[in-house]
């Protein structure tokens, strides 16, 4: 097997065992291979090896890939970065899913270009649990009203939350922020209303996977270290 392909039999092998010990079933986690900044040679390469999701952060990246790959039949992309108003009209036409969603006003423009575009999007409302102030994400009071704004905007799904701990705690520590999405999606309705747990990274995604995780978004531990990113936007 070639690097790309034995990393992701390894990731998706700890992702079965840590649901394993959670008593979880491993079929429920979908792992999400972060692909940006990686050539779309990488991407192919993943997805000859039976990998489907896709996540990138950077919208111009994201169009320009889904054009390249556009013969992957069943490739799916997630939007994980930051995503601008104005840069909606960039991934719409490609993304499945766009997990930052943070803002009334970018719901509004992503339906906008849903609608445009016509397709059904769905949408994670982005939470900052850590309230980092340089971090993206509504706080945990605003959710309600993001998953309400959603679930009334023409072309688009709310289908869970994500979250980002943290950068500089090790695996165990990022536990507490796992179990304060959990907690704050089932305040929300549940599972029932809003499936989708995207949490866990490279260094923390078994963590995140025993604390209810439903999709884990893993890049170094598939693709290696990102080369650097030049003028993409």
């Amino acid at each position: 097997m070639t690097d790309i392909a034995a990393n992701l039999t390894s990731v998706k092998r700890r992702i079965a065992n840590a649901a394993n010990r959670a008593g979880r079933d491993p079929d429920a986690i979908t792992l999400v291979a972060v692909s940006k900044v990686h050539p779309a040679s990488a991407i192919r390469e993943a997805y000859e090896a039976g990998q489907r999701h896709f996540g990138e952060n950077y919208a111009q990246e994201l169009r320009d890939k889904a054009m390249e790959l556009s013969d992957l039949e069943g490739i799916r992309w997630h939007f994980i970065g930051h995503l601008q108003r104005n840069k909606a009209k960039l991934v719409a036409p490609a993304v499945s899913l766009v997990e930052t969603v943070d803002s009334p006003r970018l719901i509004e423009e992503l339906a906008r270009q849903a609608e445009r575009s016509a397709r059904k999007i769905a949408c994670l409302v982005q939470v900052n649990v850590g309230q980092e102030e340089q971090k993206s994400g509504c706080e945990e009071g605003e959710a309600e009203t993001l998953v309400q704004a959603i679930e009334g905007a023409p072309g688009l799904q709310p289908v869970g939350l994500m979250t980002i701990p943290p950068w500089d705690l090790d695996a165990e520590e990022t536990r507490v922020y796992f179990k304060a999405l959990y907690r704050l999606r089932e305040a929300l309705g549940g599972a029932a209303r809003l499936p989708q747990l995207s949490m866990g990274m490279s260094h923390d995604f078994e963590e995140a996977v025993e604390e209810g995780a439903t999709f884990v978004r893993v890049g170094t531990a598939i693709f290696g270290t990102r080369r650097p990113r030049r003028g993409r936007g």
